[in-house]
């Protein structure tokens, strides 16, 4: 009788441990990312790099060559990007995996996104400004 009632426990908290897995605090975030610039890929797609300077600073390219500044800052647990061109902030849930940062974001319709974003010791592409245009 004793076993019945503890598979069933063992299962639920096995089930439920990833989901109820915390996100990174912005100390650990912050002690993980500075200085080091982060590829971000969708389904092994690249799709932006993100450069993480010192004070919480950021710059964003969408591998363009086009770079935006902004900074970041924790909310309510995630980890929320303030950038100049846009008009308002994206927040993320961050998890250290063993292939670098799951990166977590919802939508205002509730819809999550997953992405990968891995260090591979490349640098960050920024152009100069048009000219002229």
């Amino acid at each position: 009788m004793f076993l019945r009632a503890l598979i069933p426990a063992v299962l639920a908290s096995t089930l439920l441990a990833p989901d109820a897995q915390a996100g990174m605090t912005a100390e650990q975030f912050e002690a993980y990312t500075t200085g080091k610039t982060l590829f971000y890929s969708v389904d092994g797609a690249d799709y932006g790099v993100e450069r993480y300077l010192d004070g919480r600073r950021v710059q964003w390219s969408f591998l363009d060559g086009e770079c935006i500044d902004g900074t970041w800052y924790e909310e309510a647990g995630r980890i929320c990007f303030a950038y100049e061109a846009w008009d308002a902030p994206q927040c993320w849930y961050f998890t250290q995996t063993p292939r670098g940062l799951k990166a977590e974001f919802a939508d205002e319709n509730g819809r999550m996104a997953e992405y990968l974003a891995s260090d591979r010791g490349e640098d960050m592409v920024c152009l100069g400004p048009k000219i002229g245009t």
